[in-house]
């Protein structure tokens, strides 16, 4: 299966005085598992939509491998798309339901068996092929429903939320088997999202949306550490965001960030904006020392709630000067951690507190091409 090269260029789609997809460009590398993350309404299943061809553009243009299919039918363009509902036809065995589309292409029986057997292969499902889809568990229906893309050799392969109706150990087993797949079929994946988990687990890059466009794009380790503005960093994954003043650089690539009455210094992040800021930290980065101990970018606080999460707890803080905080601290056996309503000294690490403008009091010196960036590979 030959992989498929995507680039959107300034695509846009209104509905009337609304405008879901706005001036979107993007390029998409030929075998890459690509996502677009975003709530609902950002624009990301609109833009997977008229990649697929059930929804024309109102404007710009769409190129696979080079060739402008904007204006073809779903049918003359090399993709195929796997929704959230599995749509199989009841009355078909697995084999019938993967084999369905080969059919509708009038592909010779011989070799419609072959691809067929490949496909369920593929999908771990040899064997199952004279079952019906009601046979069948929730993620092997949803194998079906991949193995029946797959059949067709599309260039590109769109998905759009194919995990959400499964269970969450379900789904977490799925993401790790629909990210090998991927890789040994080798096509090009454009998946859409609103699970972060998701996206962070599976994709090579990932563009995060907000009111139709790109606010960030990267590999998810880049827009997990380095959010471009406190959209971004609150949106993927679970991050705390405090409201600071910038009072002046401390050095080279530091400034000093006032927090109430507490100053701490900060290296990462937006270093050359001033006045209102956000201050980002994830919570697996704040360290939990005891009261009164003493060190750099320490600030007194009390814990308030802590919640067992299995592997690891999530500590709600509260710090001296009111902000709320998050702490999440690994379950390794260590009886030393604080118990609720204990006052603890809060380490919030320079390397880990990224300065955000707030999109209000902040004036930005570097201009905009920091948050534009990550954008530019």
């Amino acid at each position: 299966m030959a992989g498929g090269h995507i680039q959107l260029r300034s695509l846009t789609k209104r509905f009337g005085a609304v405008t879901a997809v706005d001036d979107l460009s993007l390029e998409i590398e030929a075998g890459e598992f690509f996502s677009l993350l975003g709530p609902s309404g950002c624009g990301k299943t609109t833009t997977l939509r008229m990649v697929a061809g059930f929804e024309p553009p109102t404007g710009g243009s769409i190129l696979l491998d080079g060739v402008d299919v904007s204006r073809l039918a779903p049918n003359r363009r090399n993709v195929n798309t796997v929704f959230q509902s599995y749509a199989l036809f009841p009355f078909l065995t697995v084999e019938e339901n993967v084999a369905f589309g080969l059919r509708y292409r009038s592909v010779p029986k011989r070799e419609i068996a072959a691809r067929v057997g490949e496909a369920l292969e593929l999908v771990r499902l040899r064997g199952y092929g004279r079952r019906r889809p009601n046979q069948l568990s929730g993620g092997q229906q949803q194998r079906v429903a991949l193995a029946r893309a797959l059949v067709l050799r599309p260039a590109v392969l769109l998905l759009d939320e194919p995990l959400g109706a499964l269970d969450a150990k379900l789904r977490r087993t799925l993401q790790v088997e629909l990210n090998a797949l991927q890789k040994q079929v080798g096509i090009t994946f454009l998946y859409v999202t609103h699970d972060q988990e998701e996206a962070l687990t599976m994709s090579d890059r990932l563009a995060v949306m907000r009111h139709g466009r790109i606010v960030q794009l990267g590999s998810p380790e880049q827009v997990y550490s380095e959010p471009a503005d406190a959209y971004v960093a609150d949106f993927l994954g679970v991050s705390n965001l405090m409201d600071a003043t910038v009072e002046a650089a401390s050095g080279p690539g530091a400034c000093r960030v006032r927090l109430g009455e507490f100053v701490l210094e900060a290296t990462a992040g937006r270093r050359q904006v001033s006045g209102a800021v956000k201050l980002a930290i994830r919570p697996e980065r704040v360290h939990l020392h005891p009261h009164g101990e003493q060190g750099p970018n320490r600030i007194p606080g009390m814990v308030e709630r802590i919640v067992f999460l299995g592997s690891t707890s999530q500590i709600f803080l509260r710090l001296a000067n009111g902000a709320a905080l998050q702490a999440l601290e690994r379950n390794d056996g260590d009886q030393g951690r604080p118990g609720q309503g204990t006052p603890v000294s809060v380490q919030l690490p320079a390397d880990a507190l990224r300065v955000l403008p707030d999109g209000e009091g902040a004036v930005d010196i570097e201009g905009a091409a920091a948050v534009a960036e990550p954008a530019a590979r």
